[in-house]
């Protein structure tokens, strides 16, 4: 998922209510199960609130409420055994998101389960067109047309993952979900505008594929490789996806992580469904953005095909891998679209780049939080997550 000011800046406060009544229904819930699971087991509560600011939408004034349970002394790569999360925010630009997330990748030996229930609204969101070579012109941008590159996206979904251990570091994956995306104009003229056809979806899909995974941590890994192999069928179009990261701890205190991944959409996907790609945990906003090409806009190219590749190097000039870590990172990215007609192939032409660097912290064994810069062509933009890129 992906995600300031206050909830009443979102201009639209009637259905942020209900969203967010129905997410923290849904908390509710999922910290009741918890509570349910295992008396004797240990439950840690954490409610914080926090701030941040990105180029799009501003500032964000959020709150975090979570319940989770540590793995404990064993050294194991999950962050958690369980954990419950809800949050909830809204930016100074009308845009808000509420999340409730459910994830029990250490509970139970050899199984792990997510469900993952979330509302909001991109009131900003960066659209330029379809296709790899879309351009972007400053002067487009003018008093009549302040919007010309954005639109408003608003979206409900609710999906649910299960994994299994085959065998060693093996896992099958099969999974459901359900969204509803709707687009809308902003005021003035807009790219978005002048192709005006796209429809509010719902989008329900099934997926199933396999996973491999020996990283030795998984929130910061040191070492490992992890690849995917998916396979997810929604209304009117099949999609097939692939990706292998891995993370070599050549140095004491540096680690070099590297990414490539690819994805092909069949049938007749439409928007809403281009601009995500797939992984075994959430989907992702691609191609650009945090977690796919630093340095542009969140799906600056939108195409049914994609390709991705990256390369990052991180030195820990704090190294307490057990209590925190303090990494300078240097992060180089790339990808491409591929248009509608176009088959997707592994190549070097036409690939978009950025780079860039962060700043991030690691305290204990499952919090993160990365702050940097990346530059493209369309200049630099500011980047925060609580995880890795990838």
């Amino acid at each position: 998922m992906a995600r300031s000011g206050t909830l009443g800046a979102c201009g639209d406060s009637g259905k942020l209510t209900v969203a967010a009544a129905r997410v923290w229904l849904a908390a509710l819930g999922f910290v009741a199960w918890a509570s349910s699971l295992d008396a004797q087991r240990l439950w840690r509560t954490a409610l914080y609130p926090y701030a941040f600011y990105n180029t799009a939408d501003g500032f964000w004034g959020a709150a975090h409420i979570g319940v989770s349970s540590p793995i404990g002394f064993a050294e194991r790569p999950e962050r958690d055994a369980a954990a419950i999360a809800f949050d909830a925010g809204a930016s100074t630009r009308g845009s808000y998101s509420v999340v409730a997330d459910a994830n029990a990748p250490g509970l139970w030996a050899g199984w792990r389960i997510r469900l993952t229930i979330s509302a909001a609204r991109d009131n900003r969101f960066g659209f330029y067109g379809l296709g790899n070579d879309t351009p972007y012109e400053a002067d487009s941008v003018t008093a009549d047309a302040p919007h010309f590159y954005q639109t408003n996206r608003t979206y409900q979904a609710a999906r649910v993952t299960l994994q299994r251990r085959l065998v060693g570091p093996l896992r099958a994956l099969v999974g459901a979900g359900i969204a509803h995306t709707t687009f809308q104009a902003l005021s003035g003229g807009s790219a978005f505008g002048q192709d005006s056809a796209y429809l509010p979806l719902t989008d329900r899909t099934v997926r199933a594929g396999l996973v491999f995974d020996t990283r030795d941590n998984e929130l910061v890994p040191h070492s490992g490789l992890m690849v995917e192999a998916l396979v997810a069928s929604g209304p009117g179009y099949t999609r097939t996806t692939g990706s292998a990261r891995v993370f070599v701890h050549p140095l004491h205190r540096l680690v070099l992580a590297a990414r490539v991944a690819g994805e092909t959409l069949s049938g007749s996907p439409t928007l809403a469904t281009q601009l995500e790609m797939e992984s075994s945990e959430l989907p992702f906003l691609a191609v650009g953005g945090y977690y796919s090409l630093r340095g542009y806009r969140n799906a600056r190219f939108v195409g049914p095909s994609k390709l991705l590749g990256g390369l990052e190097l991180r030195y820990a000039p704090v190294w307490a891998p057990s209590v925190v870590e303090l990494l300078i990172v240097g992060f180089y990215d790339t990808g491409r679209v591929f248009g509608p007609g176009e088959h997707f192939r592994v190549t070097t032409a036409g690939l978009h780049h950025s780079g860039g660097a962060e700043v991030a912290v690691r305290f204990l064994r499952n919090s993160l939080l990365v702050v940097g810069a990346g530059a493209g062509s369309d200049g630099v933009r500011m980047v925060v997550g609580t995880q890795w890129s990838y």
